[in-house]
Order: C-alpha cells, then structure tokens, then sequence
C-alpha cells in the first residue's frame, strides 16, 4: 500500500479522499491555487503545494506542475478526483514517466471511453445496446445536418470528447441546427480542446441510470448496482438515488451485466460508471463511461456498505478487489442532493462570493454531508460551484426522502445565490415523491420548483422584526444605564416602527416595549411576544402562546430568515438612510457573472430586435448569452473576444429605440 498520495484535485473531493487515507494510514498532499490557499481541503492535509493562478490551465490542468508536486513530496501515487486531469490520457502517461501511480484506469482505455464515437464502436463490438445516432469522422455541416435529419428530430448533438452536459445541445427543429452545432463546437473546443461531435436521437421521456463498476489488474470485474440519475438540469445532475426506483430485479441483472461487459471489453482497472439511456419501454442504451469515481458515489456506499476511494487506493496498489459479485447485496435506499452556488430563478446560473453564513445538519449514520468549504470561505468563479453534497439513508425510498426533506429544511446558507430553497421543493414535488423521473421532470415541473418570487407572510416580517430586535438586545453597551436597549422610556409607552423590504414589498412591524417582551403589529396580525437568542443564532419565540423557532443571518441590514423548507431575505429600511437614486436609466448590457468574452454576435451600429442574441460570456464552464433587452442599435463594445470582465460591468453601449425618440423628439422642441 501506498505511504503518501497527492491529490490533484479541490473542494469535496479533495476533502473526501483526505480523509479515506487518514483512515487508511496513508498521508496526503494537496495542491493549490492563488484561489484556495485557505480552503478546507489545503487545511485537512498532511502537506500541501502551491500549482499556480486561479485559473485551472494555470494550476489544476498544468499536469506538469502537480507532477513535480508529487515527486517533490515524496507521494508515490496521484489521486486525480474527477474532473480536471482525472480522464486526462495524456497526464496519465505523463505519471507513468515519471514512476508514479496514477489511482485510475490505463491510458488505453481512457482514450477508448474518451472519445465517444470510438466508445460507441466499441461498445457495439461487445454486445452492449447502442441509441441510434452518426459516430462518424467527417465532421462537414451538410454531413452532420444529413445524418441528423436522417435520425429524426429531436436530437442531441453531443461532444466526442465531453462530460458532465458540457458541450451538448438538443436541437427540436432542423432550422435550429446549425446554430446549436456551432455553439456545441465551440464550446467543446475551449473545454476539451476538441471539437468532434456526435449526434444521437433524443429518447424522450428517458431515465438516466448509471451503473457503478470496478476492475482490477487480476481480471476482475463487478458491477455495484445502479444509481438514477435523471434529475437534471441542462443535462448536469441535481439529485441522485440508489437503487432506482421502479427497476425490476432482472432490469438489474441485465443492465449490470451490459456494464460489467463494456469493462471487461476495454480491460478497465479501478472505479468507472457505464451510462445508459432507459427508454419508456425498459429498453436501454449504451451512452458514455465515465473513467473516474463520480460525483454521486456516496450513495452507492450508503446502500453498500463500502468505501469506493479504499477500493480505488487498493486496486492502485495492486490489489484483487475486496468482494466478488456474489458477496454484494443492496441495502436500503440512498438519496443525493447538490448543493449549489446559482440561482435557479435565473435559469441556474453560477454564482460567486463568500459563505458569509453557512450550517448544515449534524451527520449521523442517516445523514452525510461531503463538502470542501466552510463558513467564510469563499465560492471562486473559477471553477465549478458546487459547495457540497447532502446524502440520506434509510431502510425505504419514503424514509430517505422524509430524512432528506428534514436535512434540507436545517441547510442555512448567506451571502451567496443557493439552490437549496429549490432542492427544498424538489424533494417535495409530487412527481419525485411518487417516483415519477425521467430526464425532463424538472422543465416538466417548472411552474412548482421554480415559482416566482413572492412577498414573505406576514409571520415572517414578525420574526425579522424579532431579529432586529433581538440583534440589537445583543450589542454591547456603553452605557450601564441609556446604553440599554430595552426600550425603556420615562413617563410614556416605548415603540418604534421597523420597516422591511423583500421582492419590491415593502411592511412595517409597530413595536411596542412591554415589560416582558413586545407587541407586534403588522397588517392584520397584532400579537404579544416573547423571545430569547441562542449561540446559533436561532430564535425560541412564544408569538400568542404558540411556540416558534427560526434562524437569521445579519449581513449589512439584511436579514436571511430561515424557516421550515423556505429561507427569505428581507432588507432593514433604515430611517436615518438617504438614498440617492440616478434618474437616468441603464441601456447597457451588464456581465451577469464575471468570466471571459468569447463571441460578439452582431455587428457594432447594426439595428437589432428585443432578445437578439449580442455578445456571449464563457463563466464556470458554461456559456451565457446575453439578449438586447429592447428594439434599438448597438453603438459600440466596450470588450472584445477574450477580455476578463467582472460582474455588473456595462458590455455594450446600447441605445433602445425608445430613447432615440425621445432625444430626437426633445431636439424638436
């Protein structure tokens, strides 16, 4: 076995390997970017290296530089995670030169399952089931137009070399095809440095399940049950269980077998998943091997028993695989949940900035939690935004989703866009309660999981007015006696009026101070309540006699309230501020994000329609158009293809035809 490893990798999986062979006895590196030189993975292990800048060309994909980490450090071996260099075949010869194990497959077979149309014609040679699609060299528009129209629509144009819904677009009508193909092109190459596609029919509704595979150098192949997959948006996971539900015994029995097959095809060594696409009829097909641990590995151990990285660290080492086939069995039901910096109101999109607040629930043989951050830590836009992963178990599928239900609800996060007031409705849903997945379920749903912001109730504008008031009890005084803030007056009834605003509605809260605890008047409510403040920041409040706990977070005079299933964020107006307003509107394009310019789509004078596409941004490896938000001309940029632009910077001078017709209707007068 191994003395030392190096890890090439951050966040969660950094943090999650560390700890694997802590228990194993092996020590670790870590390596790091100008971006995480403080976070959590770079504190747990033994040693760690700086790689480089924040950038990942510059640190996390420079395969030269965490390879003179590893020997530097003395580390036999290089756990590349996944993501980054972990399917990378050129860093995996690379270690091989160098003498170190690389804890994954052989070079070969990652580049047999790198490439998927040479995966595709492999996989037919095996007997595993393939969905209709063009695989082919001849890379031509007309060619791949021909084929598409020959498959039928919809389909997906799909990058050769791609994961994790990168470089993919699903094309309904022949007059979108070109367009997707070249964004599908584009983005293929900047994120994979290849531009080869394939194109396959788009199975609709389709299940997404995955099954878990392992190989070792002794001929040994198994296949560690299914995971499904089909909660996704833009054809990135959200949630994922194991078992899947609704799959008959000798559903699983094929499917494994096809997987354990697809291994031995390509002598695969280590931990990898076989993709397969399920069609309404229970018919599958083969549609990519991702060669690395996944990011959903946990709940294949939740509902095995077993340590996929320990298995992964022994096979390096050269070891035969601790079980065999018939050792394993199912236990239970497994349930993952993503926890992401976006916003899921604005199409998901990334976002960045620090963990001002941040709790999660206490872990226990039903809950785990893999992570890579911590409270003040900060989300970096240069790499992927996920901040942690939430796993449940438990005996049934409806026992794990009321753990997971009750998990999400104790989640608190500040400072940052977050998904989980969406996962809170997910797991809720009633299609995903009753087990009703397939790949469309959340666009299917959209009208319940992604509901427009509303005003609070006015409940909650009572437990921010508690927080404020309970904030404030808490500051220090200066004063043994005026410095108090009980509200205490001579000779008259103490109030004050507390105003707060959420989503554009604005409420005041009347206070009155009474002798034990305030009156509380908003709307209709007028109540009596008694308060008192934990370490935690959680308020036990007795409103009326009724017995009430939340959390809130205080950040700037903006509070985060947290209740069952729903967090809100309301803003103090503060009477003493005086806000000074522009009067001129912004006609701008603003960076929603920051990131890199990579395509200007219109011409600098030209005359465009309201939601014409103008100029693209490549942030978090995805790409986000931005639209003209009226009729009118764009007049000049303000960047060019490959500038690095912060977030809420102006793009573009934009001139909407309304405001030409106002300016030319004022020269007039």
């Amino acid at each position: 076995m191994f003395d030392k490893i190096l890890i090439a990798n951050r966040g969660e999986i950094a943090c999650r390997i560390i700890k694997t062979a802590r228990l194993m006895g092996i020590r670790t590196v870590a390596v790091f970017s100008d971006e995480d030189a403080q976070t959590r993975h770079v504190r747990l292990a033994d040693e760690a290296v700086y790689i480089g800048a924040a950038t990942a060309k510059e640190s996390y994909l420079d395969g030269g530089k965490i390879i003179t980490a590893a020997l530097s450090t003395g580390a036999q071996a290089i756990h590349p995670g996944y993501g980054f260099l972990s399917e990378n075949e050129a860093f995996c010869v690379a270690c091989a030169r160098a003498e170190l194990v690389f804890i994954g497959p052989s070079a070969s077979a990652m580049r047999i399952m790198g490439a998927k149309s040479e995966a595709k014609k492999q996989m037919g040679g095996a007997g595993v089931p393939l969905t209709p699609g063009y695989h082919g060299d001849e890379q031509s528009v007309e060619r791949l137009r021909s084929e598409a129209d020959a498959i039928g629509y919809p389909v997906l144009i799909k990058a050769s070399a791609g994961g994790g819904g990168k470089g993919m677009r699903l094309v309904e009508r022949r007059e979108n095809f070109a367009e997707n193909l070249s964004a599908c092109q584009r983005e293929a190459q900047a994120g994979f440095g290849d531009d080869h596609i394939l194109i396959e029919r788009y199975i609709t509704p389709a299940r997404h399940i995955e099954i878990q595979i392992f190989g070792d150098t002794h001929g040994n192949y198994i296949s560690l049950f299914e995971r499904d997959c089909s909660v996704q948006r833009r054809h990135q996971k959200v949630v994922e269980e194991a078992p899947a539900p609704h799959l008959a015994p000798e559903q699983r029995r094929l499917m494994g077998e096809a997987a354990v097959n697809a291994a031995r095809a390509i002598q695969y060594t280590g931990a990898g998943t076989v993709e397969f696409i399920v069609a309404p009829d229970g018919q599958f097909y083969f549609m990519e091997m991702n060669t690395r641990l996944q990011v959903e590995h946990p709940v294949t151990e939740m509902i095995t028993g077993l340590d996929l990285v320990e298995w992964q660290l022994r096979v390096a080492a050269g070891e035969t695989l601790p079980l065999g086939q018939e050792a394993l069995s199912l236990r239970g039901h497994a349930i993952e949940a993503r926890i992401y910096a976006e916003d899921p109101s604005h199409d998901f999109m990334p976002s960045a900035g620090r963990l001002v607040h941040f709790s999660l629930p206490e872990e226990s043989a039903h809950v785990r939690i893999d992570r890579g951050f911590e409270e003040g830590d900060s989300i970096s836009r240069f790499y992927d935004p996920m901040i942690a992963k939430l796993i449940v178990w438990d005996e049934t599928r409806d026992k794990a989703l009321a753990r997971m239900q009750r998990a999400l609800a104790d989640v608190q996060i500040a400072g940052i866009a977050n998904n989980i007031d969406f996962l809170s409705r997910l797991v809720r849903c009633p299609s995903f309660v009753q087990a009703q997945l397939d790949t469309s379920l959340i666009e299917r749903e959209s009208a319940f999981l992604l509901a427009d912001k509303q005003s609070p109730p006015a409940e909650v504008f009572l437990f921010t007015a508690l927080a404020r008031l309970m904030s404030e009890a808490g500051q220090t005084c200066t004063s043994p006696l005026f410095g108090l803030k009980d509200g205490f007056r001579l000779n008259t009834e103490a109030k004050c009026n507390l105003s707060f605003r959420c989503n554009g509605i604005s409420e005041t809260v009347i206070v009155t101070y009474r002798d034990s605890g305030f009156r509380l008047q908003t709307g209709e409510l007028d109540v009596i309540a008694q308060a008192t403040l934990d370490q935690n920041n959680r308020i036990i409040a007795m409103i009326d006699g009724w017995r009430k706990t939340f959390n809130f977070a205080n950040i700037n005079n903006t509070f985060h309230i947290f209740t069952q299933h729903q967090s809100w964020k309301l803003e103090w107006l503060d009477p003493l501020d005086v806000l000074v307003e522009s009067a001129a509107p912004n006609e701008g394009l603003l960076a929603p994000m920051p990131g890199t310019v990579t395509a200007l789509l219109v011409d600098e004078g030209q005359h465009i329609e309201k939601g014409t596409p103008v100029l693209i941004v490549e942030a978090m490896k995805m790409e986000l158009k931005l639209f003209a938000p009226a009729a009118g001309y764009v007049r000049a940029y303000r960047c060019a293809v490959g500038d690095q632009v912060s977030e809420g910077i102006e793009l573009v001078d934009f001139e909407a035809d309304e405001t030409s017709a106002s300016i030319k209707e004022s020269t007039e007068r």
